[in-house]
């Protein structure tokens, strides 16, 4: 081979090596392109004003449109967020004094001077407006909690105050009955919103008291390494088997339980709360022995 063949393969070579290196830098390019548009629109501040199409590949053109049109999206979400905050806003607004005022009215008529028969009317009247509030407020906690409009707030603090607080508020619930509502004292700490996780304790606390007719209900706290576990144990009618894994979904109601009080919500909105902060609930039952609800929270 002469020396202009050997040329032309070395210019050849080096036009080749040349090509492989544009190509290269335009991929790398596109790629650094897509990464600013990816940056850009998790920081929710993509904007396609500045946009050359002529600058970019086909590939970043239809990735800027779909950004864009997520963006859009995202914006939506939004905004019927504020409006599902407000219509919210709305009904407990608007049904809160109505309901508050027929249960004055109610009280104040339990108070005359009335037939027998006029007076269990108006206490039936009473309890099935209660009923309805309890109703009212656990709807609106719960299309609150769904839309993320409640905001979880857990900070990690010692369990026994929020033990406490939950058995002085059903200690006389309790001792109506003739039921012993005993707390084994603890110094375990977990990470926790006050609020929230006292509503949850105290919604199983109301079941085990409103589901036992004698015996015990006890509430203790038990470490492990990652989560602390609160359980609340009570000598009631139990839970059958077939239906505890279905007790925590919206609205379930047992057929042994259909003639006591309840919406079937409470442990649905437990159960959402505990999850939101990194923990879970279980039950452990058996049918005319009792049953232990377990909550299981991040330490």
């Amino acid at each position: 081979m002469n020396k202009t063949g050997i040329v032309m393969i070395l210019l050849c070579f080096l036009a080749a090596i040349a090509v492989v290196l544009w190509e290269r830098r335009k991929v790398r390019k596109t790629m650094e392109e897509i990464e600013r548009m990816l940056d850009a629109a998790m920081t929710g501040s993509f904007s396609e004003t500045n946009f050359d199409e002529s600058q970019l590949s086909a590939l970043e053109t239809k990735f800027a449109h779909y950004l864009s049109a997520a963006e859009a999206s995202s914006r939506n979400v939004a905004q019927e967020k504020d409006r599902i905050k407000s219509l919210i806003a709305d009904i407990s607004h608007q049904t809160k004094t109505p309901i508050a005022n027929l249960l004055l009215y109610s009280e104040l008529l339990m108070e005359e001077t009335l037939p027998a028969s006029a007076k269990a009317n108006v206490e039936a009247l009473y309890k099935q407006l209660e009923k309805l509030r309890f109703l009212i407020d656990s709807l609106v906690k719960l299309s609150r909690l769904e839309n993320g409009i409640i905001s979880l707030a857990p900070q990690q603090a010692v369990l026994q105050p929020l033990l406490e607080s939950v058995v002085e508020q059903y200690a006389a619930k309790a001792a109506e009955k003739g039921l012993s509502l005993q707390l084994h004292d603890t110094d375990i700490s977990a990470t926790f919103d006050m609020k929230w996780t006292a509503e949850v304790l105290a919604n199983i606390v109301d079941n085990a008291i409103k589901y036992t007719e004698h015996g015990t209900i006890r509430i203790s706290a038990v470490s492990y390494e990652m989560f602390a576990r609160i359980d609340i144990s009570d000598t009631g009618s139990g839970i059958p088997e077939t239906e505890q894994t279905k007790i925590f979904a919206r609205f379930y109601r047992s057929k042994a339980v259909q003639e006591q009080e309840g919406v079937g919500i409470g442990l649905y909105l437990a159960r959402q709360i505990i999850t939101g902060e990194g923990g879970y609930i279980k039950v452990a039952s058996v049918s005319g022995k009792g049953s232990t609800f377990s909550v299981f929270l991040p330490k």
